[in-house]
């Protein structure tokens, strides 16, 4: 029987498990500086949360594959997807890092995301004039150097090469 063929093993299980956690980690980490620290996330800061959103839920079905011994080439499919999910999210991380460094330009449209109104009583056409959507270019915040957006491009470095090693490892 090949390894396509035979029920995936508990390896495929604890890295679908793990991935599902740690991506719902990074995700829920973003949400969190959002609404309770009070940043407002810029277009491509969206646009980085897309993997993980899509991620999520798919590491959910790889790990209840892998735990109903469904073929293997199953769980492994879905953990080489993750991969690429992450992978794809290591592109923006980087984009985006390299945008906030002036490495490259970033998209025109970046200042254009939506933002929570408080009209402070006044009319909404004020509090439209008065709203500024945080800009690409510049990093709300740097941890060690490293902006949110450099930290999500390590992060999902990461995740891809556990996702990668758990789809064509041994079973």
């Amino acid at each position: 029987m090949s390894s396509l063929t035979q029920p995936t093993s508990s390896v495929q299980t604890v890295t679908a498990i793990m991935l599902l956690v740690a991506m719902a980690a990074v995700v829920g980490t973003a949400l969190g500086f959002e609404h309770l620290g009070g940043y407002i996330p810029c277009k491509l800061c969206l646009e980085q949360r897309t993997p993980y959103y899509a991620g999520i839920p798919l590491m959910a079905v790889a790990a209840l594959s892998s735990s109903l011994n469904w073929p293997a080439a199953v769980t492994r499919g879905l953990l080489l997807i993750g991969a690429l999910l992450m992978a794809y999210g290591l592109y923006l991380g980087v984009f985006h890092s390299g945008v906030e460094w002036g490495w490259w330009p970033g998209p025109t449209d970046c200042g254009a995301v939506s933002t929570p109104v408080d009209t402070g009583g006044g009319g909404i056409l004020d509090a439209l004039n008065t709203a500024m959507p945080p800009s690409c270019e510049k990093a709300a915040l740097r941890i060690l150097g490293l902006s949110m957006a450099g930290w999500n491009a390590i992060a999902s470095l990461v995740l891809a090469i556990i996702a990668f090693r758990g789809a064509v490892g041994k079973p």
